[in-house]
């Protein structure tokens, strides 16, 4: 079994206080994604941790921003346009890169199209005005077989094929034309177990939550054990970081949701945390959910769930 680990920060604000913890991601994660601060088209300005990117809406160049680090076949990246002006026509141009963002010489060039698109390792394609307005949601990706695409609400467009898959590939998008202000929401790549980006793009903490996970983290001196304290003490999945966690494995680490802890029972039966070995996830269903006890004679109380 081959895991991936990520050094990745979380970084938690108030209007008093600011922290950041460093945490270790397990194989379910696939990096901070966020766009490269130094490789930025001379009319783009970062905001909101390097994930908003807003080019002068009086000029349609110079809008040219890259991902922070390579990116997978088939990962999704999600952007959202936060604003557009109607005064210019087109929209964002996305697509990937051999090159890397370090590596460039500044000034970059005006546009994507043709100033990237003529010189080798560079691929990019216009998304349609209808994809773009603002407040939408758009995924773009390289396939397996070297094709970009682009989605947005349910709708799949090919915009290109020939990308070279034997190198490393960064994303590219320039922020063109009507959108002039966007956010990289993250990505995903779905398998058996989705993998996503990490932090994620919202804040993941209400303010009473927040005030919770300061203490914590003080209390921890920003050590592992902090991050840990503060996914217990918010209860979310430590996979899907969407549902509540109510598996509790042999361990002691109660981190899964049901439909997470058996993937990752059934695919790598250790413990996401401490990488304790598991077996297929178990529940005290006879006193907590008798109705459900009886479907399942087979099971031993390995883990339990709690409801």
């Amino acid at each position: 079994m081959i895991v991936y680990y990520f050094e990745c920060w979380i970084r938690i604000s108030s209007s008093s206080v600011t922290s950041q913890v460093r945490h270790r991601c397990g194989w379910c994660c696939l990096g901070p994604l966020t766009f490269h601060v130094q490789a930025v088209g001379d009319k783009v300005c970062l905001s909101h941790g390097h994930r908003r990117a807003e080019r002068s809406k009086h000029t349609n160049r110079n809008g040219l921003v890259f991902s922070s680090r390579t990116v997978r076949l088939r990962e999704r990246l999600r952007v959202r346009v936060e604003k557009d002006v109607l005064i210019w026509e087109g929209s964002l141009r996305v697509g990937f890169t051999n090159v890397s963002p370090s590596g460039r010489t500044l000034p970059l060039p005006n546009y994507a199209i043709p100033d990237l698109t003529g010189t080798p390792g560079h691929w990019a394609a216009a998304i349609p005005e209808s994809f773009c307005p603002a407040g939408s949601e758009l995924d773009f990706w390289v396939s397996a077989g070297g094709s970009i695409y682009v989605s947005n609400c349910g709708t799949k467009q090919k915009l290109l094929t020939g990308v070279d898959l034997s190198r490393s590939l960064w994303a590219m998008i320039d922020i063109y034309g009507q959108a002039y202000s966007i956010s990289l929401l993250g990505s995903k790549k779905k398998g058996l177990i989705c993998r996503r980006s990490c932090p994620a793009p919202e804040p993941l903490l209400s303010d009473s939550d927040e005030d919770t996970a300061l203490r914590l983290m003080e209390n921890c001196e920003g050590k592992l054990e902090s991050l840990l304290l503060i996914q217990s003490s918010l209860n979310h999945c430590v996979v899907c970081m969407m549902e509540a966690a109510r598996v509790t494995l042999p361990c002691g680490h109660r981190c899964l949701c049901w439909k997470c802890s058996t993937k990752v029972s059934q695919q790598f039966g250790t413990c996401p945390l401490c990488r304790q070995e598991i077996s297929p996830p178990q529940a005290e269903e006879e006193s907590f959910c008798p109705s459900l006890s009886s479907k399942t004679p087979d099971r031993n109380p390995q883990m339990t769930v709690s409801h």
